[in-house]
């Protein structure tokens, strides 16, 4: 049994990362078949985002930190912190949908439109739907016997890093609204949600401080405790930083004959 496992268990970095590649590669055509047709040029910055998204993300999944990770809480919040909350936030300032839309075709096109519009989306897609998936799912894992059980298994860790990319990225998507979004909450809700979600986050750093999950040595769990504040803190600053930067934007006056320009770099 043991001997199947093993190599099983080493193909799971492998089968991780091949969507993101993948996601990588699908992006970057569409970017530059929307480049090729010469009425808009897809923005440099937002293609640079989406690849990094992916790379950081990636790096939860492979190499020395993705390793770590395993048996160091430390290098497990420091995954955590990339992959739930640097990753989403990159990606979703690539703008994946708006770009699938100008460049899918008509017919598919009007296909995900639908999708968006139907009461599914709108459901996931609230800022307070998405922060129960996202930061709630993680009160759940450190305060239950979830994490003791992803230690010892491969397949639940991965999948929890893949919850922590999806639930992130619909968090970021809710509140930033980059992308088209026919059921976006409007700014003050988004600006509540974000603030709860980010004290929330830093509660939860603080009850790990002083009651470490089960299983991990007090000192590592303080120290992964603080990898979690501080980080999280961080990256939660800059996505209040770019949701406030983009409420001036839309609120600010803008000349008639600077619209078009503005509405080119902004998407």
């Amino acid at each position: 049994m043991h001997e199947h496992a093993a190599p099983a268990a080493s193909a799971l970095p492998g089968l991780a990362t091949a969507p993101l590649v993948l996601a990588g590669l699908v992006y970057l055509a569409a970017a530059s078949a929307e480049r090729r047709r010469g009425t808009r040029v897809w923005p440099v910055h937002r293609a640079v985002c989406w690849t990094l998204g992916l790379v950081v993300a990636a790096s939860a999944f492979l190499g020395p930190l993705a390793e770590r990770a395993h048996d160091d809480f430390v290098a497990h919040m420091a995954a955590h912190t990339l992959i739930g909350m640097v990753a989403p936030t990159l990606l979703v300032l690539g703008a994946p949908v708006t770009l699938a839309l100008r460049t899918l075709d008509p017919v598919v096109a009007r296909r995900l439109t639908r999708l968006l519009r139907g009461w599914p989306a709108r459901i996931i897609s609230h800022p307070i739907s998405a922060a129960l998936l996202n930061v709630g799912s993680l009160w759940v894992l450190y305060l239950t016997p979830l994490h003791e059980a992803m230690i010892g298994n491969a397949l639940l860790h991965y999948a929890v890093l893949v919850h922590f990319l999806l639930a992130g990225t619909l968090f970021a998507a809710s509140i930033l609204a980059i992308d088209p979004n026919p059921h976006k909450a409007s700014r003050p809700v988004r600006a509540g949600v974000l603030l709860l979600s980010t004290a929330a986050h830093a509660i939860l750093a603080k009850v790990l401080y002083a009651y470490p999950p089960a299983g991990i040595p007090l000192d590592e769990a303080r120290a992964g405790a603080q990898v979690m504040y501080y980080a999280g803190d961080a990256a939660e600053l800059a996505l209040i930083v770019l949701f406030c930067l983009g409420w001036y934007r839309a609120a600010a006056p803008v000349p008639t004959q600077e619209r078009a320009h503005l509405r080119t770099v902004l998407n």
